[in-house]
């Protein structure tokens, strides 16, 4: 059976390898788990558990090979290859998705940008024509997309994913403030903005209360 890793090890495993990325660049060739811990915000031990899960790696009082560390963490998350992407909705917060280079960097690539309203079809972003998102499942098989990004309505959201979901794609990132219903062994992760930003007044809310 499949250990399941928990996300705060996998958003873990993402920062470390960004990391490496960077003492790659500097010419860094090895490093020490304190210090992946110090640049990571964590404790050693919590970086040694994290990358246990996965095997053995590095020697003890020679620390990991930046490059072989940074190899075998990109293999686990899925990076050595290309990922094939729908963008479900074009307004503002798809446009923005749509120009972020991040998502090329690491392989993804949106192959397709779907919208319900006939205004914006047919217009172009970049090499890529806006399709009508009467036509998602025939793109999806077309494409073979395999991972959905989903900027739509709340009030949409949950049909647009059931959708996505009955034509094979098994990856979804959704933008809407709700919680979805997908069925098992469907990977759904969730990004709102609203509530990240309910978060950050909490916070400081919390500091302010507590005084200097």
């Amino acid at each position: 059976m499949t250990r399941k890793i928990s996300d705060s090890t996998v958003r873990r495993l993402s920062l470390y390898l960004r990391i490496l990325e960077a003492l790659e660049r500097e010419g860094i060739a090895t490093v020490s788990s304190e210090d992946l811990a110090g640049r990571s915000g964590t404790t050693a031990a919590q970086v040694r558990k994290d990358l246990s899960h996965f095997g053995s790696f590095g020697k003890r009082g020679l620390g990991y090979a930046v490059r072989d560390l940074r190899e075998h963490l990109q293999r686990i998350m899925g990076l050595e290859r290309r990922w094939r992407v729908v963008l479900v909705g074009a307004g503002r917060i798809g446009s923005a998705l749509f120009d972020y280079a991040g998502f090329r960097s690491r392989g993804f690539d949106i192959v397709a940008v779907l919208d319900a309203d006939a205004s914006k079809v047919g217009q172009r972003w970049g090499e890529v024509v806006i399709g009508d998102s009467a036509s998602l499942e025939d793109i999806i098989r077309r494409h073979c997309v395999d991972v959905a990004i989903v900027a739509v309505p709340v009030e949409a959201v949950q049909g647009v994913v059931d959708r996505v979901v009955s034509a094979g794609v098994r990856g979804i990132l959704n933008f809407a403030p709700t919680r979805l219903r997908v069925p098992e062994g469907v990977a759904l992760k969730d990004v709102s903005l609203v509530m990240e930003l309910e978060a950050l007044s909490f916070s400081l809310s919390r500091h302010a209360s507590l005084g200097p």
